[in-house]
């Protein structure tokens, strides 16, 4: 024989039926009255039985239950998570795209002010240039008219000078 085995060749339950016949009356071979006693026991026995697999059943369920419900809720949390990781980094690429196009749109505007400053400045220039010119020769045709004057006053006395007195209408002498 094995070490757990008995003299009822390993069977338990037969030696808890002698058992229970001895002491709960068998049909008059025990101190017991009948064996009724032994029938509901060993019903009652097998049914707490049945009703403890039951709930254990129902207990390993649940417990399975909350396991796979954990799992879900586990996944469905990395997926949020990696989701938002994912929003996160097209934000920030989507800022840092609008943070270059601005410096871009910046740095056009800075040159544009910079050649418009240039040319602000060409055209003030040119026009101061004009204007100099302008008054140049305003003061030139005025110079040219007075030395014109000048010289035709001179060339007045000079004829004056040289034919003598000049009357412009003489008195007639008729002789």
């Amino acid at each position: 024989m094995g070490s757990n085995e008995s003299v009822f060749g390993g069977s338990w339950l037969f030696a808890f039926l002698i058992i229970a016949l001895m002491f709960g009356g068998g049909n008059g071979f025990g101190w017991g009255n009948s064996g009724v006693g032994v029938e509901t026991a060993v019903n009652s026995a097998i049914n707490n039985q049945s009703v403890q697999s039951g709930i254990r059943d129902v207990l390993l369920s649940s417990a399975n239950n909350n396991y796979e419900t954990a799992q879900l809720v586990t996944g469905q949390t990395m997926a949020l998570m990696n989701q938002n990781y994912t929003n996160q980094l097209a934000a920030i690429e989507g800022f840092n795209t609008l943070n270059g196009t601005i410096q871009g749109i910046g740095a056009g505007i800075q040159d544009s002010i910079s050649r418009l400053g240039y040319q602000l400045d060409s055209c003030c220039c040119s026009i101061k240039t004009q204007m100099l010119q302008d008054k140049y020769d305003r003061l030139y045709e005025q110079y040219r008219s007075v030395q014109t004057d000048a010289s035709n006053a001179a060339q007045s006395q000079y004829l004056l000078g040289v034919m003598g007195k000049w009357v412009a209408n003489p008195a007639s002498t008729t002789a």
